[in-house]
């Protein structure tokens, strides 16, 4: 197999830390966009992908770009793809997408173009009419943004913030994905300790915990190319095998997550469990009143936040709160995300430093203080 063009989608605000993360998998000849990473590598390079990217949506192999402005000039140019390479005669080829100011701006139109051109490709491959689609999935997702056509075959399924250990969760957690990337801003390390005053469902603790014991993300859960004949199982062997071995399992990291919610508590515990690393967190009822900074200790948050009026000044107060508990300094750093403008003067502290960041489709700032 020749050299393969990868994209990984991401929040808007952490393709720099995801570039990072691509260059310690072996990622070549890295481009950086918004919202996305691409870079050239093989299927190991798919492989430890999967595994390790923390910051990132999933994995897509890029297939094809070229301009489309009609519905024949994308028929035309998807049939030229070697799609033998990667799709057997019983695989399943599935395609879904978006369209955004561009002339072929029906979804369903551009899904059917794109399915027939696929067969008739295949059909001249394999010499055959019909086909079962009964065997591995390999999902086609298209992108057509101002009239520019791209192909890509996702290798992860399921999202890559579906580490596997958040089975249930809170009424509103905070995605894996942009949770790792705050941590990596955070500096976590192998002897760092972290601690989150309104837990939720363990998410900051958990993830703070994979970044100092070197976890590769993924480790506890399957991809959709595992399944594909197309990769040889011993790429992923290999690749499962060598996160294994870079556990650092001497690490002296701790976690401390409080919530005044009891079923918050029991939660955070159980998914922090469920990851593998229950026995470096630690988790306790309190109200945030009552909550005091451990020295030398990295804080992370994402404080509730309400959409109606009371929930709004409900939400006030308790950033009020928050910041008469917390006095961050170079010693003891603190890192909030919040979609409130307002957020440092009800905290009653200037950040040293903002990000913008986007938690889900909510646009937040993250708030850091470090000095």
């Amino acid at each position: 197999m020749n050299k393969l063009r990868l994209a990984v989608p991401c929040h808007f605000g952490l393709e720099k830390t995801l570039k990072f993360e691509v260059e310690r998998i072996g990622g070549e000849n890295i481009t950086v966009t918004d919202g996305r990473v691409s870079f050239d590598g093989d299927f190991e390079t798919v492989a430890k992908a999967n595994l390790w990217i923390s910051t990132g949506e999933r994995v897509l192999i890029e297939l094809t770009s070229f301009t489309a402005r009609t519905f024949e000039e994308m028929f035309q140019g998807v049939q030229k793809i070697p799609l033998e390479e990667f799709i057997g005669k019983f695989d399943a080829f599935p395609v879904k997408g978006h369209s955004l100011d561009s002339q072929l701006h029906s979804v369903p139109d551009c899904q059917k173009i794109i399915k027939k051109a696929c067969v008739k490709r295949l059909e001249k491959v394999y010499g055959i009419s019909y086909f079962e689609e009964t065997g591995a999935k390999h999902q086609l997702q298209f992108s057509l943004i101002k009239d520019v056509f791209t192909l890509y075959l996702d290798t992860s399924g399921a999202g890559l913030h579906k580490r596997g250990y958040r089975r249930n969760s809170n009424a509103a957690p905070i995605k894996e994905t942009l949770a790792a990337g705050i941590i990596d801003l955070g500096r976590v390390r192998a002897n760092s300790i972290v601690c989150d005053p309104m837990c939720g469902s363990g998410t900051f603790l958990i993830e703070s915990a994979y970044k100092a014991l070197k976890v590769a993300p993924g480790i506890r859960r399957n991809f959709a190319a595992q399944q594909w004949d197309q990769i040889p199982d011993k790429i992923w062997q290999n690749a499962r095998t060598e996160a294994m071995d870079m556990l650092d399992r001497e690490g002296s990291f701790k976690a401390f997550g409080f919530d005044i919610d009891d079923i918050a508590v029991e939660l955070s515990r159980d998914n922090a469990k469920k990851a593998g690393v229950g026995s470096k967190i630690t988790v306790k009822q309190q109200d945030i009143s009552k909550f005091v900074q451990p020295e030398e200790c990295i804080t992370f948050c994402n404080p509730p936040y309400g959409e109606r009026l009371l929930e709004i000044r409900d939400a006030e107060e308790l950033y009020k709160r928050l910041g008469d508990r917390l006095q961050p300094s170079r010693e003891r750093p603190c890192y909030i995300i919040s979609p409130h403008e307002e957020f440092e003067k009800f905290f009653g502290k200037k950040a040293d430093k903002k990000r913008k960041l986007y938690n889900g489709m909510i646009k937040c700032d993250l708030y850091m203080y470090f000095k």
